[in-house]
């Protein structure tokens, strides 16, 4: 009898040790969530990191606007490189007049009548976008040439003329023909190449 009560010891012992080692085996591994809990300074650090990168985030999407600003200003210096400035323009003047006018110095991209912004009243000046740079110096000996009974002024185009904007803003309409809606402040264009085209805002 006394063997079979240190045998039932002896079990007892063994299953305590067995309870024990499932335990610690049954235990997951600790997430970081628990980390933060029990440890500020991971937490802080995390929300550290975090803002690092939403502020990295904001670099980069300013640099790429900055590249993109940078890009529209070489391609407006580019186009204007390649134009024209028509003065003394007739009021009644089109722009299929200005083309067929200019259309011997070379493939026309565009043709401008600027209007008043309030009144919608041409101004009496244009702009002709050529296609090539070169075409600029066969248009500037259109100087003096007759266009409605009056001589034309014909010169580079620059873009620091007084009282002229590219943006939006006074003296920024457009002509546009009879009957053509025309957005507030939009330019309307020909169309790439010397033939007909309808009139069309690109933007």
């Amino acid at each position: 009898m006394s063997e079979n009560t240190n045998k039932t010891v002896l079990d007892n012992q063994f299953g305590q040790q067995t309870d024990v080692n499932n335990t610690n085996t049954e235990s997951g591994p600790i997430s970081i969530d628990d980390l933060e809990v029990n440890d500020p300074e991971l937490a802080a650090l995390k929300k550290q990191m975090m803002e690092m990168e939403q502020e990295a985030a904001k670099l980069r999407e300013l640099q790429a606007q900055a590249t993109k600003a940078i890009s529209d200003e070489q391609s407006r210096d580019e186009a204007d490189a390649r134009s024209v400035y028509i003065g003394n323009v007739d009021y009644a003047t089109t722009p299929e007049e200005l083309q067929a006018h200019f259309q011997a110095c070379g493939l026309i991209n565009r043709v401008t009548i600027l209007c008043d912004k309030w009144t919608g009243h041409p101004k009496g000046f244009a702009y002709v976008e050529f296609a090539e740079k070169s075409s600029v110096e066969t248009a500037v000996q259109f100087e003096g040439s007759m266009l409605h009974d009056r001589p034309l002024k014909v010169s580079p185009k620059r873009t620091n003329i007084p009282g002229v904007s590219r943006g939006r803003g006074r003296g920024g309409g457009y002509y546009a023909p009879r009957g053509y809606f025309m957005p507030r402040g939009r330019p309307f264009h020909r169309g790439r190449g010397r033939g007909r085209g309808s009139f069309h805002s690109p933007y």
